[in-house]
């Protein structure tokens, strides 16, 4: 609200223009004043309906622009999301609604018939609304909201992990995580800068993914900055999205680099006003070709949606070479330890363990927990963090522990180098229908010396 009232005008959401899909095909940008309107008239509709405090709404809406209607709308009423991955299948689908315990899904309607699908299967009645034809009235929520007023603890969202070692996770992020978010970027410092209203965020990336939806909205929104929303990555359209919308700031994955390199020369890639690049897994024999050619640093970061924070080598001397993603720094501290939390010696694999350094505590900024994780495993380093609550039916875990992080976390190399930065070396694999999730968090009790660097492999 404060950015709406302060630069109502400023554009808050992009799309680039491409003929033929399903939604705003010319391309269209909404301002902050504009989104504001819609969000609050959809918050008047679902409070209208019951819709408050504790209750949850799973979008499918892909990634377009009135995902950001719904979700401020429900943001204001102390309401939580589920975002839907759109490639799920129906198994997939259902394990998240019963798993969730959604209250309502709003959906595109080419896909209402498959949440309707979903919901007669389900474990409890779940409604299903389609976006595009929203009624006046929506169906009433199962069960009551709960008292009290919404604050920074209340939960924001639901987004669920990819599940590498077994069912996706469920990790509950509040509006704390999601402002600390978005200030740890404007943060970041280096090559990582936003211009107060005058920055535009090309992020391909999905919007059931903390990476778009967390920390690009965020940082967007506290800067008066708009966020370019294209429909998904491709390497054909790409110079031109980014040239006709005017960004200014590019996120990628690993695969964009390579793919962009194996375009032929357009007069676009070297037409465009980018100033730097945010993501992870370029390759470093590609580092320095792609900013040569191009004309813009690739800023590589390490980050995980259960820590919110990241790490980024945006300062110079940058590490082309290796896969560096800089140091810790602003109190987001970082070991590499053994099986036994002992700092393991220079060229030694181990595994890498964060935690928030100040003195709120080592879980402060991280994600709540994950939904309905009934029985942490027990903790590595004695008295590091706050005793788990009881589990209830939506009550989550407060952090996830040492090993639960050891069967999905990556191996970690120190080495020693000044200055102390940290480097990460990946064993990639694809897999269809998600975006790769990084390792679990671990949380410890004692700083011993940090390790001068190190490497990961997932």
């Amino acid at each position: 609200m404060a950015t709406a009232d302060a630069a109502p005008d400023h554009a808050f959401l992009a799309v680039p223009p491409a003929p033929g899909r399903a939604y705003h095909p010319d391309g269209v940008e909404f301002s902050y004043g504009r989104t504001r309107a819609e969000a609050l008239r959809l918050r008047d509709v679902y409070a209208a309906a019951g819709y408050g405090h504790g209750h949850r709404v799973a979008l499918l809406l892909e990634n377009r622009p009135e995902f950001f209607f719904h979700y401020l709308a429900l943001n204001a009423l102390g309401c939580g999301i589920v975002p839907i991955n759109p490639d799920y299948r129906h198994d997939e689908m259902r394990y998240q609604m019963d798993h969730s315990e959604a209250d309502l899904v709003v959906a595109i309607g080419s896909r209402v018939a498959d949440l309707e699908m979903v919901a007669r299967e389900g474990t409890r009645p779940l409604p299903v609304v389609s976006a595009d034809a929203m009624p006046a009235a929506l169906p009433e929520p199962g069960a009551a909201s709960r008292p009290g007023e919404p604050g920074l603890d209340t939960e924001c969202s639901l987004l669920y992990t990819s599940g590498t070692t077994g069912r996706p996770k469920g990790c509950i992020l509040t509006n704390f995580y999601y402002l600390n978010c978005g200030r740890w970027y404007l943060d970041l410092g280096g090559h990582v800068r936003l211009e107060h209203g005058r920055d535009r965020i090309y992020n391909p990336l999905p919007l059931f993914n903390m990476n778009c939806q967390a920390l690009s909205a965020t940082g967007a929104m506290l800067t008066a900055n708009c966020l370019i929303l294209p429909e998904r990555f491709s390497p054909a359209r790409w110079w031109r999205e980014v040239v006709a919308t005017g960004a200014t700031v590019v996120h990628y994955l690993g695969v964009v680099p390579p793919l962009l390199l194996n375009q032929p020369p357009t007069p676009d890639e070297r037409a465009h006003r980018v100033r730097f690049g945010l993501g992870a897994g370029a390759e470093p024999q590609l580092h320095e070709a792609f900013e040569t050619r191009f004309g813009f640093p690739l800023i590589e970061v390490w980050g995980m949606t259960e820590t919110g924070r990241i790490y980024a080598d945006s300062h110079e001397p940058r590490q082309r070479a290796t896969r560096a993603f800089g140091r810790p720094f602003g109190g987001f501290e970082a070991r590499v330890v053994d099986e036994g939390d002992q700092d393991v010696a220079t060229e030694t694999e181990g595994e890498m363990v964060v935690r928030w350094g100040g003195p709120e505590g080592p879980r402060h900024g991280f994600f709540a927990g994950y939904l309905k994780n009934p029985r942490p495993p027990p903790r590595r380093g004695g008295a590091a963090g706050s005793t788990p609550a009881t589990s209830s039916a939506r009550a989550p875990t407060p952090c996830c522990t040492s090993s639960t992080a050891r069967r999905t976390s990556s191996a970690a190399r120190a080495r020693t180098s000044p200055p102390p930065r940290w480097k990460r070396r990946c064993r990639r694999t694809t897999r269809s229908r998600r975006w790769p999730c990084w390792p679990s968090p671990t949380s410890y009790a004692r700083r011993r010396s940090w390790p001068a660097s190190c490497s990961w492999r997932a």
